[in-house]
Parts: C-alpha cells; sequence; structure tokens
C-alpha cells in the first residue's frame, strides 16, 4: 500500500463506511447505499476496496481522517475499477492518482492482466488521469449512468509487460514526491 506521509492508503474496514458515505455522496449524482458497501467489504469475494487516509496532530493526539476512498473487483485476470473519490476540497492534489496507482500496483498482485473502468464522458480530468497511466479509449456504453443518462467512455490498461510496471515505479516516486511537497 502506499504511504505518502501525511497520506496512506490501506485496505477499508467497516467502521469505515461513514466517512466513506460522507465522500461518496459529494462525489457523485448517485451515492451508494450503505448496504451495498457493507456487501461488497463482507460478502463480495471479487471486491477490493481502499481508503486514503491522512493522519495529523491535534495538541498531544494523533488523529486520522479518511480522504478518498477507491474500489475495483477482480474477475479471473481482470481488474475492473469500479470507483475512485476524493473529498471534493482536496481534489487538484494528486490524492485520487495515488489512490489509482495504489490499485495498479495491487493489480500486479493477483496478478491481472487487464484493468479496465468506465468513466463519465463528462469527467474530462478523470479521463486526463486514467491516460497519464496509458489507459486507451476501447469503446463507450451509450447512456451507461443510469442517473443522468450519461455514456460511459470505456478504458483498458494492459499489465502483461514488464515496461508498464517499471512505468509504474518511476510514477510512484514523482508522485510521492509531489503529494509530500503540497502536503
Amino acid at each position: 500500500m502506499l504511504t505518502a506521509p501525511p497520506f496512506y492508503c490501506r485496505n477499508m474496514l467497516l467502521e469505515d463506511i461513514p466517512e466513506v458515505m460522507a465522500i461518496d455522496v459529494r462525489s457523485f449524482p448517485t451515492p451508494m447505499k450503505e448496504s451495498m458497501l457493507r456487501y461488497e467489504l463482507v460478502e463480495n469475494q471479487l471486491a477490493h476496496y481502499q481508503v486514503l487516509a491522512q493522519k495529523f496532530t491535534i495538541g498531544d493526539a494523533s488523529e486520522k481522517r479518511i480522504v478518498g476512498f477507491a474500489g475495483y473487483w477482480l474477475m479471473g485476470d481482470e481488474v475492473h475499477v469500479s470507483t475512485i473519490a476524493v473529498q471534493p476540497e482536496l481534489r487538484g492534489q494528486h490524492l485520487g492518482e495515488m489512490l489509482l496507482l495504489n490499485m495498479l500496483f495491487l493489480a500486479y498482485e493477483h496478478p491481472a492482466c487487464l484493468v479496465t473502468l468506465e468513466v463519465r464522458r463528462s469527467n474530462v480530468a478523470a479521463q486526463q488521469l486514467y491516460a497519464k497511466y496509458n489507459f486507451a479509449v476501447v469503446g463507450e456504453r451509450p447512456r451507461y449512468y443510469k442517473d443522468t443518462g450519461e455514456d460511459a467512455i470505456l478504458m483498458t490498461a494492459e499489465l502483461l509487460n514488464g515496461r508498464y510496471h517499471q512505468f509504474l515505479i518511476a510514477q510512484k516516486q514523482t508522485l510521492l514526491a509531489q503529494i509530500q511537497t503540497k502536503a
């Protein structure tokens, strides 16, 4: 799991659900239901969720808060990214990128050959982030998002070659330095 003090990724726990739900409500037109997230964590063997936490000090006490989360499903040798969200006031600080990169490293641990995701056509910032990590547009899903009727763009990245893994290692060094500089 990636760490860039004061931020660190870790597996999502049931006690994280209230903080995760608060971020989800502020991030998506139709937020997840708490029962669905609970199902994903407890019963869905394909689901893997992480949180991005921030550690800080108040007086003599060390505190933490969840500032983002991400999830994916492992289906055979394919990782399907299901969600990435960061607290709105912390966007633009590479934290969503940290969550994505963490998931890509975890994909190698399974091992997976392919990572797929859908992204809203209007979410240009996310599309640019995925392109930065060599995701290619491979199709679209018309009216995919039931809440708005918006189309989804389907993107994939292949994990088969060692060069991509080396690329991720280089991206990790750059990204962690950027986050620590801003923190």
